[in-house]
């Protein structure tokens, strides 16, 4: 009888599978850092309300969150080669369509989706502070660009660390869809694995297990950027009786 479950291979598949490691964290970085820098310019554009503009990052925005980062990936896949195809025909630029990169299409998709949940969440993070901060900076002189560096940003990113540590979270696993666009990630990687040895659930067993801890360990670091970043609250002092 051939043996059913392989407790030792989960183990020794794991090296294997962390050799893809690099480029689901890189994945994740430049997603998460370009997604959050266009989430901020629709979260600006909400908040001033600037025409058009606010018309169509709403658009953008119901959008993406109404429809599944599977769908977005393969519409990245197949649409920029599309888009770059009338390009090429109307500028007569001459663009390498068939050169184009997997992670190109990987990065776009997943960028765009950070971007229209991160403007969300960072609108209302904006918003939570305190307006008599803003008017007083901008009584001191500084311009808006100045306020939003110095005293927007830093206090918004406090109130919305919780929700980033989410996010962060959530497109690490989310980053187990880019093998559909040719990208070999972990997941990627196993399926690769138990492709050749046949061992499909000890190979995801695996995976899980990677994913897990590094789940846990975005948790914990997220925990402890929030310790550091409290500010204690000053302890009130005992009021005498001078009844007494």
């Amino acid at each position: 009888m051939p043996k059913l479950f392989d407790p030792v291979l989960i183990f020794t598949q794991i090296p294997q599978l962390l050799a893809n490691l690099p480029v689901t964290l890189f994945i994740m970085a430049l997603s998460i850092l370009l997604g959050y820098a266009i989430g901020l310019l629709l979260a600006l554009v909400k908040i001033k309300k600037i025409p058009v503009l606010r018309q169509l990052t709403a658009l953008f925005v119901s959008f993406t969150r109404g429809t599944p980062i599977l769908v977005q990936l393969y519409i990245a896949y197949y649409g920029i080669p599309l888009f770059l195809r009338y390009v090429n025909y109307f500028y007569h630029t001459n663009f390498n369509i068939n050169g184009l990169p997997g992670m190109l299409f990987v990065i776009f998709a997943f960028s765009m989706n950070e971007a229209a949940y991160g403007s969300e969440m960072i609108r209302a993070a904006i918003e939570s502070v305190d307006r008599g901060q803003i008017e007083a900076a901008q009584s001191l002189g500084m311009t808006y660009p100045q306020v939003l560096r110095r005293i927007v940003v830093p206090e918004a990113f406090v109130v919305a660390l919780p929700s980033l540590g989410n996010s962060i979270i959530s497109l690490l696993k989310g980053t187990s869809l880019a093998f559909v666009c040719a990208v070999v990630e972990m997941t990627a990687k196993g399926k690769i694995l138990a492709g050749n040895s046949y061992r499909y659930f000890e190979n995801y067993l695996a995976l899980a297990i990677i994913y897990w801890v590094l789940t846990i360990g975005i948790e914990q670091l997220v925990k402890y950027a929030e310790r550091r970043m409290a500010v204690d609250q000053p302890k009130e002092k005992p009021c005498l009786n001078l009844k007494n």
